[in-house]
């Protein structure tokens, strides 16, 4: 089933490091909103070439399987700081193979636990990644850029209902922070 919320070239998106899950969750029932899914589980696997040329051009590609949801994603993020396409498709397994028959490899797997709520226009998520901690990400879907400098305006006034601010906003994406948390275990092993 296609959401609106979901729909668009351009994702706006304020990410925030939480200190209380349940503060958010108090928050969170203060406003109008409703539920998309509770704690499904996305196992997103990326792909890049051996040159690493995705990442050097500032672009992501996944391949998301959700569960019990039973949703697969291809999505591809950049390399604008806004830019991002998602389509379903069918089988998430087939869709690794095809990228591997391409030359792609796997560079990432995680799993995070992930809620999904709707208030107005807006998507809200309640992620939580072993190693990483809680994030709540605000957001929202468009096919209009001109629209960009709006939206983020309108996600800081929603973020300041739920108590967050500047102090708790990540600039970085997850797959950023899961490499650099690699690089920390594998430096912390080898000493």
């Amino acid at each position: 089933m296609q959401y609106s919320h979901f729909v668009g070239r351009f994702e706006v998106e304020l990410k925030f490091r939480l200190t209380s899950r349940t503060d958010f969750l108090a928050c969170l029932a203060q406003q109008e909103h409703h539920i998309r899914f509770i704690d499904n589980i996305e196992h997103d696997v990326y792909f890049d070439d051996a040159q690493r040329e995705l990442a050097t051009a500032n672009k992501s590609l996944c391949i998301r399987r959700i569960t019990p949801a039973n949703i697969n994603l291809w999505i591809v993020k950049g390399p604008g700081e806004s830019e991002c396409q998602a389509v379903d498709i069918s089988d998430h397994a087939k869709a690794q193979e095809m990228l591997k028959g391409m030359g792609f490899e796997p560079v990432l797997s995680y799993r995070k636990r992930r809620s999904i709520y709707f208030i107005d226009e807006y998507h809200l998520t309640l992620d939580n990644i072993a190693g990483l901690g809680d994030f709540a990400e605000f957001a929202i879907m468009t096919s209009d850029e001109t629209k960009l400098a709006d939206y983020r305006h309108a996600l800081w006034a929603l973020a300041r209902k739920f108590n967050l601010g500047e102090a708790q906003l990540i600039n970085q994406s997850y797959l950023s922070m899961m490499l650099a948390l690699q690089l920390e275990q594998v430096s912390q092993h080898c000493n």
